[in-house]
């Protein structure tokens, strides 16, 4: 009896540590039983080191679900027939299960894709372990990549993770700077500091400099000498005689009678539109007249010049035949003479 009751109470130990163990694996799992979810997938580019199965999927740090299964794109879908193996088969596929309760009222995923959902990695502090992060970004940054197969599930485009993004920029910071001629630029360099040494010693800037010291000692000379200091003086003296010439009455005199002249201008300048005017009307009134002394004359002109042409032709009748003139009809003609 004594053998038979030790092996119920392990029996009976070892059932509840069963129990305690299932009953651990799903609270590690989150309880997502208990709800509804929707499972989604994405395509990475970068290593998923240290993102496992089961790992949390994240909106903004808020935990709305976890990773259900992680592969090889190669591997989950086939390459369509004359399809090349591109990058987009190279490519790691996660698909992860979200709670719908969870995440409460959302818009449609083709709306919020357009907004700028997307997926990326994550680290979790130092530990190494990741974790799948949504979130919305800059949707014109991270245009929607085109996948050539069909998904099995509703797909939510990736974008790299911070790690990614700064290894890559250093990887291009690395790759221009191992474009960038060092040596010809430090060749350059020392060529450049060898002229200015030249220059320094010998060339112009040489000169420049010992032009400098000699301008300086002769300042200095001028300054010792006290000759800068009679020049002042007798500046002074001349701005006292500018100063005492502007106060003469005469000056004053002058400007009066110049700023009488300016008003005197400005008046007559005031007065110079009506004048103006007046010649204008002048002008007017001369050029009515002489059109009517022209519509006078014209017909005058006419029949004077009718009166000199009937002259003309009274003094050549004349000059032709003056008895017909005097005496009446002209002579018969030869023929009836005879």
């Amino acid at each position: 009896m004594g053998g038979r009751g030790l092996y119920l109470r392990v029996g009976l130990l070892v059932v509840a540590g069963i129990v305690l163990a299932v009953g651990f694996v799903l609270f590690l799992a989150g309880r997502q039983g208990s709800g509804a979810s929707a499972v989604y997938e994405t395509y990475l580019r970068e290593s998923v080191q240290g993102l496992d199965v089961g790992a949390p999927v994240r909106y903004r740090g808020v935990p709305i679900g976890r990773v259900t299964e992680i592969g090889l794109v190669s591997a989950q879908y086939r390459r369509p027939e004359g399809t090349m193996y591109g990058e987009a088969f190279q490519l790691v596929v996660v698909r992860f299960a979200v709670d719908i309760i969870q995440v409460g009222e959302v818009p449609e995923l083709d709306e919020a894709i357009r907004l700028g959902l997307r997926a990326r990695i994550a680290a979790q502090g130092i530990t190494g372990v990741n974790y799948v992060e949504l979130d919305f970004v800059n949707p014109d940054r991270f245009p929607v990549p085109r996948i050539p197969w069909t998904p099995r599930y509703p797909v939510i485009p990736a974008v790299p993770s911070t790690v990614a993004q700064v290894t890559t920029a250093a990887e291009q910071i690395v790759e221009r700077l191992s474009r960038v001629p060092l040596e010809e630029m430090v060749t350059d360099l020392a060529g450049l500091l060898s002229a200015l040494n030249t220059q320094a010693v010998e060339g112009d800037v040489a000169t420049t400099l010992r032009e400098a010291a000699r301008s300086m000692t002769l300042l200095r000379q001028v300054l010792e000498a006290g000759d800068l200091q009679a020049t002042l003086a007798e500046l002074r003296q001349a701005a006292a005689a500018a100063r005492g010439t502007l106060a003469a009455p005469e000056l004053r005199a002058a400007v009066n009678n110049a700023a009488g002249a300016a008003a005197e201008l400005r008046r007559a300048s005031q007065r110079l539109p009506g004048a103006v005017d007046s010649f204008e009307r002048t002008l007017r009134s001369t050029r009515e007249t002489t059109t009517d002394v022209q519509a006078e004359l014209i017909p005058i002109l006419q029949d004077l010049r009718a009166t000199t042409a009937s002259l003309r032709a009274t003094a050549e009748a004349l000059r032709a035949s003056p008895s017909q003139a005097l005496f009446g009809a002209p002579p018969p003609p030869p023929e009836r003479r005879r």
